[in-house]
């Protein structure tokens, strides 16, 4: 046994807590997610075809497309700029999935731990667009599922995905804004219901 060991000590929720936080509305639901591996991953220049090969094989598909976030199996990865990705799998099953990414892609790409950079509320419910809009530019209402958009919500930039079009969203932000975040969303909500 390690000297810290048995002394309690217990992750808290980027919003704080000990547990996740859960907002409901009429027609409407967010949650904070807390249960996710984060891995941000580069194709170094020349190698970005090595890359997508061995991160296919690793995740068991295709990376995404621009514009795109894709799952398989408990993976589920989403573009972020020309040849950057992020990973996410369970927490639980995957906390060393950053050092078995960097694995598999080896020297043909890059790959950086994210886990406790980055905060995710999940939105659910048929009044997901009145309140997505009151927040952002993006089109929600022309989305389609696998849809992945850069945009900016309460002068932080985040990233929308669009689960099922009009039902359910991932909002994914910086870790260090997850109160500001958490704040415009359940202002927003407040605002439309």
């Amino acid at each position: 046994m390690g000297k810290f060991d048995n002394h309690g000590l217990k992750a808290i929720s980027p919003l704080g807590g000990h547990e996740r936080r859960v907002d409901v509305f009429t027609g409407l639901q967010i949650r904070e997610v807390t249960d996710r591996a984060l891995a941000s991953l580069a194709a170094r220049q020349g190698s970005e075809d090595a890359v997508k090969s061995a991160v296919a094989s690793y995740l068991g598909g295709a990376l995404p497309e621009p514009a795109c976030w894709t799952e398989h199996g408990v993976f589920a990865a989403w573009w972020m700029g020309p040849d950057l990705w992020m990973v996410s799998a369970p927490h639980d099953s995957h906390e060393l999935m950053a050092g078995e990414l960097k694995q598999a892609v080896g020297e043909a790409g890059s790959v950086v731990e994210q886990t406790d950079g980055w905060c995710r509320f999940d939105m659910e419910g048929p009044r997901c667009c009145d309140v997505l809009e009151r927040l952002s530019n993006a089109n929600v209402r022309a989305g389609k599922a696998g849809d992945a958009t850069r945009t900016s919500m309460e002068h932080l930039g985040v990233f929308l995905l669009c689960q099922m079009p009009g039902q359910g969203y991932s909002i994914i932000g910086p870790r260090s804004s997850a109160a500001s975040l958490h704040h415009a969303l359940v202002a927003a909500a407040k605002s439309v219901i």
